[in-house]
């Protein structure tokens, strides 16, 4: 006989509907049975709180500032991927996409070359086995960062890549369509007064126009992304044309999108849509853009990514759950089923028989909070609140 385990007196939330009061077994790591009672005799008993599959994230940009915490203070690669992972699951993320961008020119300048995003990629890589999460990666492409071109097709033909979207952040469209906004954020974020700031967004808009036309090395990347079966993501779609444009060249998800509009599109089109779980819980976007909760309302928003705060996720979905249509079947969703179903993930993101046994158990309040966190049967972290979740048993 397998390992088992019964989950007892939870409120789970299935993708159609939720029980009040129910149980869930284990078995050797995956889901195997579902009753609408609690049972006796359960290895654990969650007081009616809630059970929800584990979260799904697609873009978490969380790992640079791990192992770079203040500008050009470094810290060892395996450090920082052990405190990120910790993080991860104490926000019950139990997939999780890391976002790391080959892009020389940002705020985050060196972090971010070539070299280095390589060394983080090639380092999470190997060190997969011994994380509590499912690390997977998700490789931001600068398609004005040329020269990292041929680091993403290594990484490529290595299968050290699972995700690409392409991003294009040159000052006056996409995210930062609103120059003197944008101008402001770069004061703010390099410390430097407005002047300073001004100048350095106009050599960003003038190093872009250097650059002439990119959609030769877009296509390139498409060709390799299809030729290694790795999904394509489009980022900061600010126009319907620019959505269409990108999804014939084979994206099939749009991150971020800026505008009502390109929204709309993505949606015409069949591409699913990413926002952030930060933009969710708040309201709105700190870039001023389109708000997450606006586009769920309109029946516009597939996916919340943890963007760049983890936490955010939990709260954000039980708020959409209380506000949109759908409940919270549909709103868990947004963080569980649709991501896998937009990744290709087929054995995870529902509770359900025969679905790997990825569960997060939450409580409601004013703050709502997670309590603990289950992989693949496997508790692997937990807050201690509600005891010590056991080790599966014979």
């Amino acid at each position: 006989m397998g390992q088992t385990m019964w989950l007892s007196d939870l409120e789970i939330v299935l993708a159609d509907r939720v029980i009040e009061r129910g149980a869930v077994r284990i078995e050797d790591g995956w889901i195997a049975e579902i009753r609408e009672t609690p049972v006796t005799g359960a290895d654990f008993t969650g007081g009616g709180r809630l059970l929800l599959p584990g979260f799904i994230d697609m873009h978490g940009d969380m790992i640079e500032k791990e192992v770079e915490p203040r500008p050009n203070v470094r810290m060892p690669l395996e450090l920082g991927i052990y405190e990120l992972d910790k993080r991860l699951a104490s926000s019950g993320i139990t997939t999780a996409y890391a976002a790391l961008s080959f892009n020389a020119g940002n705020v985050q300048g060196h972090i971010r070359s070539e070299d280095n995003t390589r060394r983080l990629i090639e380092t999470l890589m190997a060190m997969k086995g011994e994380l509590l999460v499912d690390h997977r990666v998700h490789a931001r492409f600068e398609v004005t960062f040329t020269r990292a071109l041929g680091v993403v097709e290594a990484l490529l033909r290595q299968g050290a890549v699972d995700l690409i979207s392409l991003m294009d952040h040159t000052p006056g469209q996409g995210q930062y369509r609103d120059i003197e906004k944008h101008i402001a954020h770069v004061a703010a974020a390099r410390k430097i007064g407005t002047a300073e700031a001004a100048e350095h967004v106009r050599q960003r808009i003038a190093q872009r126009d250097e650059a002439g036309d990119s959609m030769e090395v877009v296509q390139g990347l498409a060709g390799l992304a299809r030729e290694h079966g790795v999904i394509l993501a489009s980022h900061d779609d600010d126009s319907a044309a620019k959505v269409a444009l990108l999804h014939g060249l084979g994206v099939t998800i749009s991150e971020f999108p800026v505008t009502m509009e390109a929204a709309a599109e993505a949606r015409r089109l069949g591409l699913a849509t990413a926002m952030g779980a930060p933009n969710a819980l708040r309201g709105l976007s700190y870039s001023g853009n389109l708000s997450a909760r606006e586009a769920f309302a309109a029946g516009l928003l597939d996916i919340l990514a943890s963007d760049y705060h983890p936490p955010a996720i939990l709260p954000a979905v039980l708020a959409l759950g209380e506000t949109g249509t759908g409940g919270l079947p549909a709103a868990a969703a947004l963080a569980t089923a649709n991501p896998a179903a937009a990744l290709g993930l087929s054995d995870r993101g529902r509770i359900a028989e025969g679905m790997r046994a990825d569960l997060v158990i939450a409580e409601r309040g004013r703050i709502p909070r997670l309590r603990a966190t289950i992989r693949g049967g496997r508790p692997i972290w937990s807050d201690g609140v509600i005891g010590p979740l056991p080790a599966t048993t014979a």
